[in-house]
């Protein structure tokens, strides 16, 4: 089996993002790692879909777990007819897709690409349940190859040795833009957001770059300014769950008063991924808000007295006129100039 992971860190290993086997997928625990090296352990797909809702896994990770939770719905129904079959994963794709609102409709694409799989093995008399799981391996490995182009571009802005600071985790893009600067002999030192209150950028992100070979420090989200201002930061980066085709981008919360302020230092704030073609404008983007007591708590212990209120939008929006660039697998765009995008054929991403 052909793949694409090779080299990258631990939660960026196939099997340790989402994997199916034998009935049950399990789904590593992001929401411990690295504190601890637990799988969660799916044995229907509205488990999985669960999961995801619970953030067991984030940034790309729920992709992965869709599609396997879409082999594992094609196992669940296995021993029915052929339209029983296809009805239940016809739920199966709504239900998993609509986990988290904010990012439905990439998840949708996932779901559907894993659908029209399992039908067309239905009609070969073919397993569905090994059509979908090659499906999700396939996308899987289109997935990383294309987010290594983008990481390949990435890397090619970074200063010889600068400092990077990046917030949330991007998933791919940052074992890509390492890989990158690693073949770029450009030893960057990385300076991550914690992004509070699941803390991915310091248990994810810093995880992945330390493992990778780079020097890496943590500082809380209220040190943004004192870092740009005396560590000499040269370059912020993020991901982005969603990007609009005005320019505006949607991404974990904390990263439009991060590109503030690198507005106001100077220093270029360049976003990654693929546009989405069916999202025309910011207002187009939905904000999920999550449970306000993930706010109040960490790790179940309250932080809190009982009576105080909290408030979790998962995302912000942040305005084209604080971006520098859009880095996609065709190049960088200047984020006015992403309808352009589309000019030449899109590759299927998912």
């Amino acid at each position: 089996m052909e793949r694409f992971d090779q080299d990258l860190a631990f939660i960026l290993q196939y099997e340790n993002v989402a994997w199916y086997e034998d009935g049950k997928v399990r789904i590593l625990d992001r929401r411990i790692y690295p504190t601890e090296i637990k799988f969660v352990e799916c044995t229907t797909y509205k488990e999985v879909a669960q999961a995801i809702t619970n953030m067991v896994t984030q940034s790309a990770g729920p992709y992965t777990a869709a599609g396997m939770g879409m082999a594992l719905a094609a196992y669940e129904i296995r021993r029915k007819g052929k339209s029983e079959q296809i009805t239940y994963l016809e739920q199966a794709s709504y239900d998993i897709s609509h986990a988290r609102p904010t990012t439905a409709n990439r998840m949708r694409i996932v779901t559907e690409g894993c659908l029209k799989a399992g039908k067309a093995a239905l009609e070969k008399g073919e397993s569905p349940v090994e059509a979908i799981f090659n499906r999700t391996i396939d996308s899987l490995n289109r997935r990383y190859s294309i987010m290594e182009t983008v990481g390949v571009y990435l890397a090619d802005l970074f200063p010889k040795n600068g400092s990077i600071m990046t917030q949330c985790f991007g998933e791919t893009i940052i074992g890509m833009m390492l890989r990158a600067a690693c073949k770029n002999k450009n030893d960057i030192k990385v300076y991550c957001a914690e992004t509070r209150p699941y803390l991915q950028g310091a248990r994810l992100t810093s995880s992945c770059c330390v493992e990778m070979g780079f020097d890496t420090t943590v500082i809380t989200d209220n040190m943004v300014a004192y870092t740009m201002q005396h560590k000499n930061i040269d370059l912020f980066t993020s991901a982005a769950d969603t990007i609009a085709r005005d320019g505006h981008i949607a991404n974990k919360i904390g990263t439009f008063q991060i590109a503030i302020l690198a507005k106001h230092f100077g220093i270029p704030f360049f976003v990654t991924g693929i546009p989405d073609e069916d999202k025309k404008a910011g207002s187009d983007i939905i904000i999920e808000e999550r449970d306000p007591s993930q706010v109040l708590c960490f790790r179940g212990i309250p932080s809190t007295l009982p009576q105080v209120k909290g408030i979790y939008p998962s995302f912000d929006i942040t305005p084209p006129h604080l971006i520098s660039g859009i880095v996609t697998d065709k190049g960088v765009y200047a984020p006015y100039a992403l309808n352009n995008y589309f000019d030449t054929q899109v590759d299927e991403f998912y």
